[in-house]
C-alpha cells in the first residue's frame, strides 16, 4: 500500500484524468474535478501544516464517485473504458491522500471542526 507521502507525491505529478463523449464518463469527470479541489486542502496541510478540513465529506464523495463508475464500465467503448479506469484509479488516490490527511489530523480537531487560518 502507498504510504501517504507517496500518493501525496504520485497525486501532486499525475495529471487530471480525460473524459469521453460518454454522458455518464463526463458527469463523472466533472465531479471528480470537483472533489480533487476539495482535496487541495492538504496542500496546505503538507506545505504549511495547517489542517483544515474540506466542507464536505469527501470520502464519501469520492466512494459514490468510483461506484458510480464502476456501474458505467459494463457499457462503454473500449477506449471508454480506458478513460473509465484511469478516473476510477484518480478518485481511488485521492481517496488514499485524503484518508492519510484525515489519519494525520491533531488530537484537538472535533470531527467537523476547522483551523480558520
Amino acid at each position: 500500500m502507498l504510504s501517504f507521502e507517496d500518493a501525496y507525491t504520485l497525486w501532486r505529478w499525475l495529471p487530471f484524468p480525460r473524459t469521453t463523449k460518454n454522458e455518464g464518463l463526463i458527469d463523472t469527470h466533472g465531479d471528480l474535478a470537483v472533489a480533487d479541489e476539495y482535496v487541495t486542502t492538504v496542500i496546505r496541510f503538507v506545505e504549511r501544516g495547517i489542517f483544515q478540513l474540506a466542507p464536505v465529506d469527501v470520502l464519501t464523495m469520492l466512494e459514490t464517485i468510483m461506484r458510480r463508475i464502476s456501474e458505467l464500465q459494463p457499457a462503454v467503448t473500449d477506449e471508454e473504458r480506458a478513460v473509465a479506469e484511469m478516473q476510477h484509479a484518480y478518485a481511488a488516490l485521492l481517496h488514499l491522500v485524503y484518508s492519510g490527511f484525515l489519519d494525520r489530523a491533531p488530537v484537538s480537531h472535533a470531527p467537523g471542526e476547522t483551523d480558520v487560518n
